[in-house]
């Protein structure tokens, strides 16, 4: 069970699918997070979920930097985050501060008072032409203000009125793999602006989305977190002239490091940092996402806060 990630197109059609099957980098997230307690299975599923939504977004655009999944509100998980990088590394992970009841669904852990919210940020990797990270935040109701009780509905929601992308989105994660489906209707060039002799067109390729997107929607939990890809693809869209491409491999992946934990560190200033020193004998930072955890002696502080020219060797631990 490998960790895939498949795009496919429907001939004659603007509709794009893609396919994300996460298995061995989900449970390596599993068990990084297992070394710190173990996630309840309600938040191990939504986190899942995330996961493979990132995935599949970050492979949906063309963009050079981190899409960043975020769900957070006033339940008893405060947040849970995904990020994927543009070669589809990703990672996850999520803050939870009481109890979750084994049942829960999305609204009882995240929107308890109706403050949760779903954040969508792009974050470029090159901001030297002064680009800027862009964010997207949407509640977790829909257009009748009900609260949304599935990740796939706040999604299709935010796709819809973010980016005007009629989206069906399937999604699904256990202990052993975390999967999703988008289709996606593509947009056509003119589009909102149709001479009324091209709204027959328009009529059959809505006609065309919502056949395809009925189909995805027969898909259950169970296939999408069983089948291989070949089979799934095959036994719904049988009918449709389908054309894939050659798979991606997405894989877990920090992007924490030593130098990253330093820049903070810095950042919070000498008198702090060393007043963590002399209260606990050195300062030790852990990666919430993939659990390595630096620490900095005394030595490693001084330094810190010493122009380069008189620096000593630190420590460089690194667990």
């Amino acid at each position: 069970m490998a960790d895939e990630l498949h795009k496919f197109l429907f001939e004659g059609l603007p509709v794009r699918g893609m396919l994300v099957r996460l298995g061995p980098s989900w449970r390596e997230v599993q068990a990084r997070h297992a070394q710190q307690g173990a996630y309840p299975v309600p938040v191990r599923t939504l986190l899942g979920e995330m996961a493979a939504a990132a995935t599949l977004m970050q492979a949906n655009i063309k963009f050079d930097g981190s899409l960043i999944l975020q769900v957070f509100g006033d339940g008893p998980v405060k947040l849970a985050v995904a990020e994927a990088q543009p070669d589809l590394n990703f990672r996850a992970t999520a803050k939870v501060v009481g109890p979750v009841d084994d049942a829960a669904r999305l609204a009882a852990m995240v929107n308890v008072h109706g403050k949760g919210r779903c954040a969508i940020t792009l974050d470029p990797q090159d901001k030297s032409g002064g680009a800027q990270p862009y964010q997207g935040v949407v509640g977790l109701r829909g257009d009748q203000g009900e609260p949304l009780q599935a990740l796939a509905e706040v999604l299709e929601h935010y796709m819809l009125q973010s980016e005007q992308l009629d989206t069906r989105l399937l999604l699904a994660a256990d202990e052993q793999l975390a999967a999703g489906l988008l289709i996606q209707r593509l947009p056509v060039e003119g589009e909102g602006n149709l001479e009324r002799a091209h709204r027959e067109d328009e009529i059959g390729i809505n006609e065309a989305f919502n056949r395809i997107a009925h189909l995805a929607s027969t898909l259950t939990r169970e296939e999408l977190l069983t089948l291989d890809a070949d089979t799934l693809l095959r036994r719904l869209f049988w009918e449709e002239d389908v054309r894939r491409f050659e798979p991606l491999s997405p894989r877990f992946a920090c992007t924490c490091s030593r130098e990253r934990v330093r820049a903070m560190l810095a950042g919070l200033g000498r008198e702090e940092v060393e007043g963590v020193v002399a209260e606990r004998g050195e300062v030790e930072v852990g990666c919430d996402f993939c659990g390595t955890q630096y620490r900095f002696d005394p030595v490693d502080v001084g330094d810190l806060f010493t122009p380069p020219i008189h620096r000593q060797p630190g420590s460089a631990s690194v667990n």
